[in-house]
């Protein structure tokens, strides 16, 4: 809770130029994830009968729904992240709109939190979906030896 706090005192000091390239560094960082989310679902789709050999489906499974709903998170914050850019020019224009200015830190304040919270339960998924891959392909090689033999 202590972070949260940090983060949202130390964006009450960013200045427009910062928030912008906070912005687009979470626009890239979010759309490589867009683009991993995609490898993940090539990698369940290749290894499905593998999967399902493993005889512990149910766990699969939840990995399976965690993707989805990974990508779903990272779609909404991708939007958010969006809207926030376009938002900037409240910052920018030389009006001095307090309450509209108070409202954009607030709310680059709030995606701070989110975005880190999202990136922190991400590694725990690809975690999760490297480990079951890497469980795999030992089984794999170890069939393959035996058959050698």
């Amino acid at each position: 809770m202590k972070t949260t706090q940090k983060h949202l005192r130390y964006a009450e000091w960013l200045n427009a130029e910062e928030m912008h390239e906070a912005s687009k560094e979470w626009l890239s960082e979010l759309n490589f994830i867009k683009d991993e989310h995609l490898f993940f679902e090539d990698l369940v789709t290749e290894f499905t009968s593998q999967l399902i050999a493993l005889g512990n489906f149910s766990s699969v499974k939840e990995v399976i729904d965690a993707i989805n709903r990974s990508d779903k998170v990272n779609n909404q914050l991708l939007e958010a992240v969006r809207n926030h850019e376009n938002k900037l020019q409240i910052m920018v224009d030389g009006v001095d709109e307090l309450d509209l200015e108070k409202a954009y830190i607030k709310e680059h304040s709030n995606l701070i939190v989110s975005i880190n919270k999202f990136l922190k339960e991400y590694r725990v998924l690809k975690t999760q979906l490297f480990n079951i891959i890497k469980i795999i392909k030992k089984e794999d090689k170890s069939k393959h030896l035996l058959d050698k033999i």
